[in-house]
């Protein structure tokens, strides 16, 4: 079972699709939220899901105060169930701006025009790593000065490949899943 950890949606129960997505553990999104919160990073910001799969990570930031939240994903079962996640996390958090974009992140990221403080990026494993240099390098102009990235992938696969205008600052590690942290440049 899915659910959101923590916040004012806590315990909201997220649908799955029966396949095609891997959600991130409770374990991992625990340590990664009190992490991020500790650091006052979820508060009022915009934040962007990319793969989102479920949606757990969008919706436990918005659960625990992001004011915008954007889940991408291309394929239909997930982008459906992040349609009804969303709709159940909003009935707790009615304040909270939730839009599902159906469509691939690279795609999203060249024709939306909006920034965002918090991106997650949990492509599935076998996304190859060029995919994801190109949606890094594409995600970068729709930062905000100092927006936190986390990437999350297998332990197996290489550190991403950061574009000018994001460093990394932090490796973690849980089981089988790796999460890698980065900032904006300040200058935006």
């Amino acid at each position: 079972m899915t659910r959101i950890i923590a916040g004012a949606a806590g315990s909201t129960t997220l649908r799955v699709p029966k396949s095609g997505t891997r959600p991130t553990s409770d374990r991992v999104r625990e340590a990664l939220f009190s992490s991020l919160e500790s650091r006052g990073l979820i508060d009022d910001t915009s934040v962007a899901d990319l793969y989102a799969g479920t949606g757990a990570l969008g919706l436990e930031a918005a659960s625990r105060g992001a004011v915008e939240v954007s889940l991408v994903d291309r394929a239909a079962p997930a982008a459906a169930a992040c349609r009804e996640n969303a709709k159940a996390v909003q009935k707790r958090v009615p304040g909270v701006r939730i839009a599902v974009h159906a469509q691939p992140a690279l795609g999203y990221l060249r024709t939306t025009a909006k920034t965002f403080d918090l991106v997650f990026i949990d492509p599935p494993y076998e996304v190859p790593e060029s995919e994801l240099t190109d949606v890094l390098d594409a995600l970068v102009s729709r930062l905000t000065p100092e927006a936190v990235v986390v990437v999350e992938r297998g332990t197996r696969s290489p550190e991403p490949t950061w574009p000018a205008g994001l460093t990394a600052f932090s490796k973690r590690s849980w089981g089988d899943t790796v999460a890698w942290e980065a900032v904006a440049d300040a200058a935006g």
